[in-house]
């Protein structure tokens, strides 16, 4: 698998891409089964959304590994998929409740182009094997991202322990940091239900003078 960085944009100066990335790519080459997402998507959260551009980081864990269902995003599924929704579902139903509005979109392309960074800490996955590119070295990548977004406050939604992890050095006192648990259907119930992050984030925008994110669906 050879990944195209040629729409990276500001995230090109990112150490990871000369430091790490080529063993990477020599492990993705080896794998003898499908990768998600398709080689064209792994860094679509990152041209999606540019450093400058990011006000909100949604940290996920790794891309789904069902084919047809990642598209580079984290939690984000192409619209009209047919198969079930998992995490998203359960993302969908705290909007409504959180927000009272029902998105029917489950593509969350709308969010990025409003500076929502929808990052994985893996960026691919063997096809059925969940976690099973956790150690292949993207963390690295997330690490540099982090640093990079360091520059000023912005909000963190952090869900489940893994995201709370990779983000323990992001400063609570000077950016907003949600954690609750995962919306994952084996874990949603234990907090994260109920917590209301959206309407959480759109205020810490507000008091920070800035646009609140249209949460609903794209324009």
């Amino acid at each position: 698998m050879k990944l195209d960085l040629s729409r990276l944009g500001d995230w090109s100066t990112l150490p990871f891409f000369t430091a790490q990335l080529p063993q990477i790519e020599t492990r993705l080459a080896q794998e003898d089964g499908p990768v998600f997402p398709p080689a064209p998507q792994v860094f679509a959260a990152l041209e999606r959304c540019q450093p400058d551009a990011t006000r909100v980081v949604i940290l996920g864990q790794d891309p789904y590994h069902t084919p047809g269902k990642a598209d580079g995003l984290a939690f984000s599924i192409p619209n009209g998929f047919p198969g079930r929704l998992d995490s998203l579902g359960n993302i969908i139903k705290e909007l409504q409740d959180d927000l009272k509005v029902t998105r029917t979109q489950t593509a969350l392309q709308d969010w990025a182009d409003q500076g929502v960074l929808l990052l994985n800490t893996s960026l691919t996955v063997p096809q059925g094997k969940a976690g099973g590119h956790k150690a292949l070295g993207w963390a690295a990548l997330v690490r540099d991202v982090l640093e990079r977004l360091a520059d000023r406050p912005r909000a963190y939604v952090l869900w489940g322990s893994h995201a709370q992890k990779v983000a323990a050095k992001v400063d609570p006192t000077r950016n907003l940091k949600i954690e609750t648990a995962h919306p994952s259907p084996l874990s949603a119930y234990r907090g994260f239900f109920g917590s209301r992050p959206f309407s959480t984030v759109n205020q810490w925008l507000k008091d920070h003078g800035d646009t609140e994110i249209n949460w609903t669906q794209a324009p």
